[in-house]
């Protein structure tokens, strides 16, 4: 676990320059370590409000530390031996869907999102691995997402992850909705928000 501040903020959006720097090298630190001690894969979470599973209501986040790469990692793999990226694609096709960037990295609307305002923050270049300063920026970009989110939509409860191993992103998920037996059973998510809205909201101010 790593604890976002000595300060009793509730959110990663309240947190200085200085606090989201610091969380991004414990980040960077802890997921080095893990490695070193024969884990290859650290799953990297941040859970905000009850209803997105937090336990905590001081800011957070977790790292688990895997022997081997997760489902949802390994199911792209076969893809990318076939020559095609879906986070490629997606930046080529940004434009409409863009919120902020930050170095050659970007915040965007998920083009296909699972609820209203899933987030992507996507690298331009294809690595599966951040660097220590991508990891930074990607940190930068995720305060500004979630206070992009609570301006649009008041504190909601979200959850967010980073996912290296083939394109690293980082995805952000508010619990603006509920998933039931549609969701779950059949793997097929209803989201009545546009990701050109989303966007097109989350970049005002």
């Amino acid at each position: 676990m790593v604890i976002h501040s000595p300060r009793h903020v509730r959110s990663f959006a309240e947190l200085d320059d200085d606090e989201v720097a610091a969380v991004a090298q414990a980040w960077h630190l802890r997921r080095a370590a893990a490695r070193e001690e024969g884990f290859p894969y650290v799953h990297l979470v941040l859970n905000e409000g009850k209803a997105a599973g937090a336990s905590l209501a001081h800011s957070h986040s977790q790292l688990v530390w895997l022997r081997e790469q997760p489902p949802a990692v390994v199911d792209e793999l076969p893809h990318l031996e076939e020559g095609r990226c879906g986070a490629c694609a997606v930046l080529a096709e940004r434009s409409d869907v863009e919120i902020a960037i930050r170095g050659d990295t970007s915040l965007l609307a998920a083009p296909a999102g699972r609820a209203p305002y899933e987030l992507l923050i996507l690298p331009h270049h294809h690595e599966a691995e951040p660097s220590d300063d991508e990891l930074a920026l990607a940190a930068e970009l995720l305060r500004h997402a979630i206070r992009k989110l609570h301006d649009a939509e008041g504190p909601v409860p979200l959850n967010a992850w980073l996912h290296p191993g083939a394109h690293w992103h980082v995805e952000v998920v508010p619990r603006l909705t509920v998933f039931a037996g549609l969701e779950f059973g059949a793997g097929i998510y209803v989201n009545s928000l546009p990701p050109e809205e989303a966007a097109a909201r989350l970049r005002v101010g």
